[in-house]
């Protein structure tokens, strides 16, 4: 008996728990819908929040900046985040303390402080050289440089969790070094580089204050759009424009598990 009452505790426990974290996200999808112009009252079901949507060319502009960095800065997040893990699992066994301290260090340093930071460095070097003018460019530098820790750590989990001897065997079977990151390490780490390219890819849509402080006038992101929308109050093209987000990040986690169940 008092097993299953703790059993029956606990799934009312998970249920309110998935309500709690869920309900926000549904009422922001469902007044999306609003035939009203108040966001504060449900009058009817219309979709003219959505067509107004995809008629704005700001908030297009926005989508499109959003894309372009989260995709560029994780393809070159991938690149050298993968690279550092390797170099990371290669030489593991020495004492590399001061190397982790400044893979994690992005990772615990509060966002304000990395952004005010990196806008000090872009704002100096534009001065001295002309360079770095705030924009998309410096708005990728900066997505790149805090999506490199958390795809070096997956790689270097990824290669920790693999039999040494898998090197040694394909190194005895005379496999050039090409032919062993071809056809060895890049199928065995195919998982881990999808979650990472998709985590970095979640980041850096999801980023507000980073893309703040790096931003120029014309590469302004969805997050920093909706910021400065909201100033007038949260309409219900801004709730459009979150359930769209909703969608885009529910279906890109939904295919990079399908991807991993088909891996496994």
């Amino acid at each position: 008996m008092r097993k299953r009452t703790l059993h029956r505790t606990l799934r009312g426990f998970w249920w309110l728990t998935l309500l709690f974290l869920y309900l926000p996200l549904a009422v922001v999808v469902l007044f999306s819908f609003n035939a009203s112009n108040s966001a504060a009252s449900f009058t009817g079901v219309s979709l003219r929040w959505y067509r107004r949507l995809l008629s704005n060319d700001v908030i297009l502009s926005a989508f499109s900046n959003s894309m372009v960095l989260a995709v560029v800065s994780s393809v070159i997040a991938l690149v050298i985040g993968c690279l550092i893990g390797y170099g990371m699992y290669r030489h593991r066994h020495r004492k590399l303390g001061w190397l982790i301290v400044l893979i994690y260090l992005p990772i615990v340093l509060p966002d304000i402080v990395f952004g005010i930071s990196e806008m000090a460095f872009f704002v100096q070097v534009n001065r001295l050289t002309g360079l770095f003018q705030p924009g998309l460019g410096t708005m990728v530098i900066a997505h790149v440089t805090f999506q490199i820790p958390f795809v070096a750590l997956i790689v270097y989990s990824r290669f920790v969790g693999l039999d040494p001897t898998l090197f040694e065997a394909a190194t005895d079977l005379y496999a050039t070094p090409a032919k062993r990151v071809l056809h060895f390490m890049l199928p065995t780490l195919k998982p881990a580089l999808i979650s990472a390219f998709f985590l970095s890819f979640t980041l850096s849509v999801d980023d507000f204050v980073i893309s703040f402080f790096t931003s120029g006038p014309e590469s302004a992101t969805l997050p920093i759009y909706i910021w400065s929308a909201i100033k007038k109050g949260v309409s219900p093209e801004i709730n459009a424009i979150a359930s769209l987000m909703i969608g885009a990040v529910a279906i890109a986690a939904v295919f990079s598990m399908l991807v991993n169940r088909r891996q496994t």
